[in-house]
């Protein structure tokens, strides 16, 4: 793995953790004695993190999937200027102030955190909860696919339909079809996670630190 031939290479760790601007960076890290690759470790001290249901505030159990809130002195006081978003975003709970990060998580027996994907790239098809980032994890492990965004499409009979937005190795260009790409994601994947429209581009719009921009995306889609 990339983790292990880094420490080959280099002697040293990669430790995961977890933050993000609201939670004054850091709100989880991977304790240095016991890391558990894969995931980005437990709460730092004077922080609670819990996982709730991404529509409510009910608890979600042990390796369950819901949304990650935090709750501690590094939470942001809120949003300047942005009462609405600071209130969809603080939440009361048990006397606590908490905040819903966005993203899906799971937990572990031993307490450690998972990520699965932001909650607004979570796809729901035919009542199926589909993870965008699984259904490109798959794409990329073709060897001709250079890059790859999936997103969720509006539909009024099934909810969303998965949409993957591919470019292409400069030397497939031309000679790999959307349907070969299509029958590579029957093979790895759960027949209600295979994209039902592929799209070949040139390039995918990306986001200021690099990654593919599937709000853009997203966005695009919807207005087709």
């Amino acid at each position: 793995s990339t983790m292990k031939d880094w420490e080959r290479r280099t002697s040293t760790r990669i430790m995961e953790g977890y933050g993000m601007t609201e939670t004054s960076s850091l709100s989880h890290a991977s304790p240095h004695h016991r890391p558990k690759p894969g995931t980005f470790g437990v709460p730092i001290p004077n922080v609670l993190a819990a996982i709730v249901d991404p529509e409510g505030t009910d608890y979600i159990g042990v390796g369950e999937v819901g949304e990650l809130v935090v709750s501690g002195p590094n939470i942001m006081e809120g949003y300047w200027e942005r009462p609405e978003d600071t209130r969809e975003s603080l939440i009361e709970m048990e006397g606590r102030r908490w905040l819903r990060t966005g993203d899906l998580v799971s937990m572990d027996e031993e307490g450690y955190f998972r990520f699965f994907d932001r909650k607004r790239d979570l796809i729901k098809y035919k009542g199926y909860s589909v993870f965008a980032r699984h259904v490109e994890e798959v794409l990329y492990g073709h060897p001709m696919v250079k890059a790859a965004g999936v997103v969720g499409v509006p539909d009024p009979k099934v909810g969303q339909i998965i949409k993957a937005y591919v470019v292409l190795q400069s030397e497939a260009r031309g000679k790999i079809s959307e349907e070969e790409i299509m029958e590579y994601c029957k093979q790895h994947l759960a027949h209600y996670k295979v994209p039902k429209i592929i799209e070949f581009r040139g390039e995918l719009p990306k986001t200021d630190v690099g990654k593919v921009s599937r709000r853009e995306l997203r966005e695009e889609a919807e207005e087709r």
